[in-house]
């Protein structure tokens, strides 16, 4: 899933709350397929060189206003030769509402007619950050993804390793659930990886031996999350006498999704670790980093200063 087949203009209106001024025409087919949109002053007035009608086209006060200098006759002949090119659809801001004449050239041409309260500036970035996330390339992979102190920790590692057993821990520690088993990640830019859960699977764990528990029937709403910024991985695995781990965290590690990378940690498992505690205490380690400290490195630098003194003593 990749967004390359776009975005279904019923999706969007839902998700944006917008009315339909045509509800006997069917949503269902009308697709969406680039993020950007288009304000049609220069089409409204006969320039369609170099008009993108694969984009949403949005109707403001100055189109609207534009529109309306003109008599019925010229306005219907602006009308049918905006809509004879294949428009995804029109969306009218500021609570504007549309002529007669309007909506039945729209009907014919079956495009749809969309419309918000909202201002139109303000909309149209809304719009846009939606169909960012809507259309970007999407990759599903086997984890668990959750919440600890904001931060987005997504919990990898073999299955029945003790992923979801974490992640319960995590919950019942006053953290929040986004996805168990399948995570949905999306890349945003360049610097955004956000991740969700499959509407099938919201919100539910699987525990071996016990079965599926829905987490947000249990402990509440405020026990799950919709959809989080990926900050950091964990990849648990078997403990092995024979590997090297690293245990002062001088270097940081990466894991690379859909082209941008994301810090990683390797963590052995071995009875008798609380991987709720230290996963917690990953998050917030990588949160401290953010903010630009790093215990790893204030140590080297007490061990470094510590040995200048010792030879400074011995001169």
């Amino acid at each position: 899933m990749n967004g390359r087949n776009g975005v279904g203009v019923a999706k969007v209106a839902e998700l944006l709350d917008l009315y339909n001024f045509l509800p006997d025409m069917e949503l269902r087919g009308h697709r969406i397929m680039i993020s950007d949109v288009n304000r049609p002053a220069l089409q409204l007035s006969g320039f369609f060189e170099h008009f993108e009608q694969s984009r949403v086209q949005i109707i403001g006060t100055v189109e609207y206003t534009y529109l309306q200098q003109f008599d019925t006759q010229k306005k219907e002949k602006i009308f049918k030769e905006f809509m004879a090119y294949d428009i995804p659809c029109i969306i009218f801001c500021r609570d504007l509402q549309p002529d007669e004449d309007f909506l039945r050239i729209a009907m014919g041409s079956n495009v749809p007619v969309l419309g918000t309260r909202r201002s139109t500036s303000e909309f149209m970035a809304e719009l846009i950050y939606c169909l960012n996330e809507q259309l970007a390339p999407c990759i599903s992979i086997h984890g668990v993804l959750v919440d600890v102190y904001g931060e987005g920790l997504l919990i990898m590692g073999e299955s029945g390793i003790g992923k979801s057993e974490a992640a319960l821990e995590l919950v019942r520690r006053g953290h929040r659930l986004v996805t168990d088993d399948v995570v949905e990640i999306r890349k945003i830019n360049e610097h955004t990886l956000i991740g969700t859960s499959p509407d099938i699977t919201k919100y539910f764990i699987e525990l071996r031996g016990i079965g599926i528990i829905d987490i947000k029937a249990l402990f509440g709403v405020e026990s799950v999350k919709e959809k989080q910024e990926i900050d950091l991985v964990i990849k648990l695995e078997d403990w092995k006498k024979e590997n090297e781990y690293d245990r002062m965290g001088l270097e940081q590690e990466y894991t690379e999704f859909l082209g941008n990378k994301v810090v990683c940690h390797s963590l052995p498992i071995r009875p008798g670790r609380n991987l709720a505690v230290i996963c917690e205490t990953a998050a917030v380690n990588h949160r401290q980093k953010k903010m630009g400290y790093n215990a790893a490195q204030e140590l080297y630098r007490r061990v470094q200063e510590n040995l200048t003194k010792s030879r400074e003593d011995d001169d």
